[in-house]
């Protein structure tokens, strides 16, 4: 019945069925998810952003570590600073002209042979030291012996010649008075005896010859030194005239002398102390420029200005009893020329440098910094001697100026100027500071 009320079957609540060949009913597009290339993109700009922002609060709140002139070097760390402080003091100073050197023996002498001959002893070992007078060489006295015998010889037979001459004129002496003898064989007789007084002094004069010819046979040292290398050995021929060499080089190294140089500018303050009657000392350095080698004067000062390098020569003198300067060799000359009384020092680290030239940190009272210009007479041994710019007693930064500027509260980390300064130099930033010591 059913069927026939409703023909295909079909309830009227249903949908009627698609055709087959009816278009399919397009459902609606499902929503895409994110990939994963943006989701890593979004994190590592988030990252970025992060750290851009923990970059500029690091960099609001840290002073500009480079570049910076004083008083630029950006708004300084919240709290103070701490530092290393000094004091400024007042002390005499040496002021000291520097110069290289050369050592030079005081006296260098080349033994040679005077007369021809061989020699029969070497009486020297190498390196030692001699005195004047000690004997060095010999050599074969024999032939100047005999010369000096023979020269002897002579003189004894022109003297009894002498004698018989001089009881002959006497005798005609006598008989001239008597007038038995001629004046003319008078006169010949007093010259006879004349002629042979002069032999005798000639024959003198030889003898003195051949003794000094026989003295030159020994060889002594004319001063105090020390033997160098020999040149000639025992047995060897030597000859006064074509051995270039010599013997041996005595050298005198007590006292001993040393050739610097300096420059012109330098001279009128060396002529000054020296016309007003004043020593003026010198101290040998070793090429280390910290070992002192010898404590000595000057003692004179070249005539004129070498023209080429515009440096003038000067010599000092130095005892050099332990023989810690030797011929030949480079040292560092420091001339003393006077002395700063009272001068204002501080240690070398205070002094910084910067675009408009040297200038230090002084701490206030209320231990705020500020930035005085200074002007540096010289730097020694690690202090600072200052015309101007300081005064003594005034508070100082000695080490961790890098991060101050004009103005900057410091906290003072050490009461002791030279406790930590190579530590805090140490753990500076490289180009931290923007006034190198």
């Amino acid at each position: 019945m059913a069927n026939m009320e409703n023909p295909g079957g079909q309830r009227p609540s249903e949908t009627p069925a698609t055709p087959a060949n009816a278009p399919a009913r397009s459902s609606p597009p499902k929503p895409k998810r994110p990939g994963l290339r943006a989701i890593i993109a979004t994190i590592v700009v988030l990252g970025l952003l992060a750290l851009g922002g923990i970059w500029a609060k690091h960099h609001r709140s840290a002073p500009a570590a480079t570049g910076a002139s004083p008083g630029q070097r950006g708004s300084g760390p919240a709290g103070p600073v701490p530092v290393v402080p000094g004091t400024v003091s007042k002390k005499d100073v040496p002021i000291f002209l520097d110069g290289l050197g050369t050592v030079q023996a005081f006296n260098t002498v080349t033994i040679r042979a005077r007369v021809d001959g061989q020699v029969q002893k070497i009486a020297f070992v190498e390196g030692q030291d001699v005195h004047a007078g000690d004997l060095l060489a010999q050599i074969d006295p024999a032939p100047f012996q005999a010369q000096l015998d023979q020269s002897v010889a002579k003189q004894a037979q022109d003297q009894a010649q002498l004698t018989v001459a001089r009881v002959t004129l006497q005798r005609d002496a006598t008989l001239l008075a008597d007038k038995i003898l001629a004046q003319q064989d008078y006169d010949t007789q007093k010259a006879t005896v004349d002629q042979l007084a002069a032999a005798v002094q000639a024959d003198q004069a030889a003898i003195n010859s051949a003794k000094v010819q026989l003295a030159y046979t020994t060889i002594t040292s004319p001063l105090d030194g020390r033997i160098g290398i020999r040149f000639v050995d025992q047995g060897n021929i030597i000859h006064a005239s074509g051995d270039s060499n010599g013997l041996v080089v005595v050298t005198q190294l007590r006292p001993i002398s040393v050739v610097f140089t300096l420059p012109e500018q330098d001279l009128r303050q060396i002529q000054e102390q020296l016309s007003a009657g004043h020593e003026l000392p010198v101290v040998a350095i070793d090429r280390d420029n910290r070992t002192t080698l010898d404590k000595g004067k000057l003692a004179v000062i070249d005539n004129q200005i070498d023209t080429a390098t515009g440096t003038i020569r000067l010599k000092a003198t130095f005892p050099n009893e332990e023989f810690h300067l030797w011929p030949g060799q480079f040292v560092n000359a420091r001339l003393l020329v006077t002395t700063r009384q009272g001068g204002t020092v501080v240690p070398a680290s205070v002094v910084q440098r910067g675009p408009d030239g040297s200038y230090a940190f002084v701490i206030r009272k209320d231990l705020s910094v500020e930035v005085r210009p200074v002007q540096v007479a010289l730097i020694e041994q690690g202090e600072a001697l200052i015309d101007s710019g300081l005064q003594p007693g005034e508070q100082v930064i000695v080490d961790g100026q890098y991060r101050l500027q004009s103005g900057s509260h410091v906290k003072p980390a050490s009461t002791n100027p030279t406790a930590q300064p190579a530590q805090s130099r140490s753990a500076r930033p490289s180009g931290g500071s923007a006034g190198g010591n």
